[in-house]
């Protein structure tokens, strides 16, 4: 066994760090079920039809604030594919060549058949040193995970953004069913058991959580109808014709399906349904980049629209090529060009971290 360094302590305090709001949420979870079930449904509502109109709607949603809870942070981050990863002799040469435009050649080379579209601010390759791979659009490397991958990204967005939306439901359920209680409390109208002291406490948690989760709700309901991440929002993303601030949204109605899918039926429920494989993403890239070939594979077909928007050259998994085929945005000769493509059958990890 290899001695324990300081790197290995840095990494076993960053988990215990990591834990910490998982465990003060399930804390304040199962204090305010007991409290809402227990005080006020059973013990302070006198009515018997309100007590089970609350009882099964309080259920409802407290089943799937903890479901998509569970989904968020138990659904492991994904790790770029095999494609990624410099072959022996790419590395060999990397290691030989100072930086500078020679160290950049290699990874023009290693990157040409690649689905990727994005550069560093300085217009070079994104390269990971310590994982050693070229990073896919919108991937960056962990610091928490320690690795090229995010605790909330492509592989669990669709969770995160539902337990937003069902924990902001859950609190605005309790502060309106508690309200009457509530005021019941200061005008001396409950009975003097414990009972109201978790009444008006239950009432201020969920009315404070209520206007911090719809904020945040609100934010990321923003940024999924641009379609950006995180830090896309503070740094646009760069590509090779430079900056583009809108680089990757496809509309308001493909940027929503991209992250819940085709399927409405899936779209309340925290199952993956997601478009994609995650290592590509289609784009309304302007300008060609001219580093990359015009058409993968051999096909020779280009498809523009009236605005000139150009379908991107390198391949993307069945599920993505399709949301550039509408007639909005793309015109109808870029059907064909989807289904003849080959996708990656490896997914990657390739949205920023959004916490």
């Amino acid at each position: 066994m290899a001695p324990s360094g300081p790197g290995s302590v840095r990494r076993r305090c960053r988990r215990v760090l990591y834990w910490i709001p998982v465990v003060f949420i399930t804390l304040l979870l199962g204090w305010s079920y007991y409290a809402y079930a227990i005080q006020l449904c059973i013990v302070s509502m006198e009515d018997i039809g309100e007590q089970v109109v609350c009882l099964i709607a309080y259920h409802l949603l407290f089943a799937m604030f903890v479901w998509s809870y569970w989904k968020t942070i138990f659904t492991l981050p994904m790790n770029p594919s095999k494609e990624f990863h410099l072959s022996y002799a790419e590395k060999e040469l990397l290691e030989r060549e100072p930086r500078g435009e020679a160290h950049q050649e290699v990874l023009r080379r290693a990157a040409k058949d690649l689905p990727i579209y994005t550069r560093t601010m300085s217009g070079a390759i994104r390269y990971c040193d310590r994982c050693q791979l070229i990073k896919p659009d919108r991937c960056h490397h962990c610091s928490v995970c320690d690795k090229v991958n995010n605790c909330v990204g492509f592989s669990n967005y669709k969770f995160f953004l539902l337990f937003l939306a069902y924990s902001l439901l859950y609190c605005l359920f309790i502060a309106a069913t508690d309200l009457q209680y509530f005021i019941k409390f200061w005008t001396n109208g409950l009975p003097d058991t414990q009972a109201k002291f978790h009444i008006m406490f239950l009432f201020f948690a969920a009315a404070m959580f209520s206007v911090s989760l719809s904020s945040l709700f609100g934010y990321h309901c923003w940024l999924v109808s641009k379609n950006k991440s995180t830090l896309e929002a503070f740094r646009s993303p760069v590509f090779r014709h430079g900056t583009d601030k809108n680089g990757f949204s496809l509309g308001f109605s493909k940027n929503m399906r991209q992250v819940f899918g085709d399927e409405e039926k899936y779209w309340l429920l925290p199952i993956f349904s997601s478009l994609g494989d995650g290592c590509s993403f289609p784009t309304c890239l302007v300008n060609q980049d001219p580093e990359q070939p015009s058409t993968p594979a051999g096909l020779n077909s280009t498809s523009k629209n009236p605005e000139n928007h150009q379908f991107p050259a390198k391949p993307l998994r069945e599920s993505q090529s399709h949301l550039l085929t509408d007639s909005q945005s793309w015109t109808e000769g870029s059907t064909n060009l989807g289904k003849d493509k080959a996708g990656m059958s490896n997914p990657a990890l390739t949205m920023e971290n959004e916490t």
